[in-house]
């Protein structure tokens, strides 16, 4: 038996993003989804969550988008004091501008806000799966011990000294070569008694969703497949 959590990544975006959650979870298949806690929904997704004890809620913690929850992390930002945007991160050729200790101290302040809002993460991943870059491996071994949660994997690969969220997670669930028999084919290149994760972005477009995302109109597309997609024989859901 394929045992499969399908988890919904930017809960908290906006309102757009956090109701298409919560319907792929109420009506389709997604049973769980990371909390972003920097972002102009996070306190929606915060009531929604409570009152939908159903849905399992981990923390997708943030570096490239938004604003930053602690304060005093000026390798983190640009003038304007927002996060870095991911270009900006990636065309450092190798180099990393952010400080470890800065990006340390500003997930612990996320995973904070997180427990303060009376909630209980279930794991942990992150925006843009930065979490699994080597160069940030000391930091989510140290958060992942500290708060004793697991971590999304890479992929097919576990992270070293980090206990896994699940075996593997698939992250192909995306773009617009999605096919509507996407989880009717798990069973084909999934093997047997494996615990998989697979990555998705349900939601329903909004203004924020726009103005924040090159990636939307897309996601109103995996929402309808979550709603409408029947898990086969040989797989269930957890």
């Amino acid at each position: 038996m394929i045992r499969l959590t399908v988890n919904a990544d930017d809960f908290g975006l906006c309102r757009g993003v956090n109701y298409g959650i919560l319907d792929s979870h109420l009506y389709g298949i997604v049973t769980s989804t990371t909390l972003m806690m920097n972002m102009p929904g996070t306190e929606h997704a915060i009531g929604l969550a409570k009152t939908h004890p159903t849905l399992r809620v981990g923390i997708h913690l943030v570096l490239t988008g938004g604003y930053p929850v602690s304060q005093n992390v000026p390798s983190l930002v640009d003038e304007k004091g927002a996060f870095l945007r991911l270009s900006a991160v990636t065309n450092s050729k190798g180099e990393l501008p952010w400080k470890l200790e800065e990006v340390e101290r500003e997930w612990h302040a996320q995973i904070n806000k997180f427990l303060a809002s009376g909630l209980y993460p279930t794991h942990l991943d992150s925006h843009h799966h930065v979490h699994t870059w080597p160069q940030l491996l000391p930091v989510i071994q140290r958060l992942s011990s500290y708060y004793d949660l697991p971590v999304r994997t890479n992929g097919l690969f576990t992270l070293p000294k980090i206990k896994p969220f699940t075996d593997i997670c698939l992250l192909d669930f995306y773009g617009d070569s999605i096919q509507p028999n996407y989880f009717e084919r798990l069973p084909q290149y999934v093997a047997d008694e494996t615990t998989v994760e697979v990555m998705c972005h349900p939601a329903y477009v909004d203004s924020i969703l726009l103005q924040n995302s090159s990636y939307h109109v897309q996601r109103v597309k995996e929402l309808e497949i979550l709603i409408n997609s029947e898990i086969p024989n040989g797989v269930v859901l957890i």
